[in-house]
């Protein structure tokens, strides 16, 4: 029997044990080694299940030959496991992170790491990074300490998986207005470096498709239909963010730039891409700049393209089916449902008649008011 505590455990089976709150333990030893962890459940045949994998675990963690690894060594165990099977970009990421947790943790051995040392880390970098930063490392430290844990059988707990992520202030979506939209166009359209480099056509193309940046750099003229409509968009070798190809109308502002700039150009051919610049933030800047504007970027012209949609009265299922968003509408409108509460309420003043008014009624009838 375990000593006495405030809330004494009663056995209920071979290192099977049980509070007076009915949330059933596990107690047992394993190469002379005490585990004692709570199933957290109160339910008995989960827990039994638990205890069963339970001590699976813990006999792998003190049978293993990975016992004594340090941190930086499974660090680069795990990232090359992950190496294959993520975006270039999401690699990358996870190696910032990782650059920033090895002064932490770097030398000490993996199944020595503590909540404490996590909390250590927490106050120490937490308080000088930004919550989305912070989050970002946090989820890589678990998934550090989950491959130490599944894979490489060192540990049997993740004590970092109780520190919680910080609140993120609600990111603030700045969208051009019509006005502001023309105003920025007018001035690409009167720098002649950002008509040269296409810089002025591209960013009208993405306002009017709605086409994340890298998705808009890879069109070519083979994806133009103008017979059907369409505009194919394939996001080219790297594909688009969910993997999935896409058709989306040709808008009238979009077919009539694209009608334009094949008549201003002298050869084309299927395969050449319709725009040859790699990015327009420079140049969006510059514009803003000189216009007078907030610093509007490339992502602001896309949301500018969901804003007119809504405005329009088209249903989320449709924008979110243009934008490449595969969840049938939900992202679009937590994104955007604040722009159709607004159109919405501004539509309604347009309502204005009333049984009340006195040219609702006939002039030999007299008004009730």
């Amino acid at each position: 029997m375990p000593p006495h505590q405030s809330n004494p455990l009663r056995k209920v089976g071979e290192c099977f044990y049980r509070n007076g709150n009915g949330v059933y333990f596990a107690w047992f030893s394993v190469r002379g080694k005490q585990v004692k962890r709570s199933l957290k459940t109160s339910d008995k045949e989960l827990a039994r299940r638990r205890l069963v994998e339970l001590r699976k675990i813990a006999a792998r963690l003190h049978g293993s030959d990975d016992r004594n690894l340090r941190f930086e060594e499974v660090v680069r165990s795990w990232l090359e496991s992950i190496r294959g099977g993520v975006k270039q970009s999401t690699y990358k990421r996870r190696i910032v992170c990782i650059n920033q947790l090895l002064p932490f943790f770097k030398t000490i051995p993996m199944r020595s790491i503590t909540a404490a040392d996590i909390e250590k880390w927490k106050l120490r970098r937490g308080a000088s990074i930004a919550a989305r930063t912070f989050n970002k490392e946090l989820e890589t430290l678990n998934h550090v300490i989950r491959y130490a844990r599944d894979v490489k059988g060192i540990l049997l707990d993740n004590p970092a998986e109780k520190v919680r992520n910080r609140k993120t202030a609600a990111a603030t979506i700045e969208i051009p207005s019509k006005e502001q939209f023309g105003r920025l166009v007018a001035e690409l359209r009167n720098e002649p470096q950002a008509v040269r480099s296409g810089a002025a056509a591209f960013a009208e193309f993405l306002a009017y498709s709605g086409l994340r940046l890298g998705e808009g750099r890879e069109v070519r003229w083979r994806d133009v239909n103008f017979d059907l409509n369409t505009l194919l968009v394939t996001g080219g070798e790297t594909g688009t963010k969910n993997h999935q190809h896409r058709t989306v109308p040709l808008f009238p502002g979009l077919r009539r730039l694209l009608e334009s700039i094949m008549k201003e150009r002298s050869e084309i051919t299927r395969e050449d891409r319709i725009f040859g610049i790699k990015d327009i933030r420079q140049a969006l800047g510059s514009a803003c700049r000189r216009a007078g504007l907030p610093r509007f970027g490339h992502h602001a012209l896309r949301h500018f393209f969901c804003s007119n949609a809504i405005e329009a009265g088209v249903d989320f299922k449709a924008i979110a089916g243009w934008l490449g968003h595969k969840d049938g509408g939900v992202l679009a409108a937590k994104t955007y449902g604040h722009l159709r509460n607004e159109h919405s309420a501004a539509m309604a003043q347009r309502m204005t008649f009333d049984a009340n008014e006195p040219s609702f009624w006939p002039s030999n009838v007299v008004s009730l008011q």
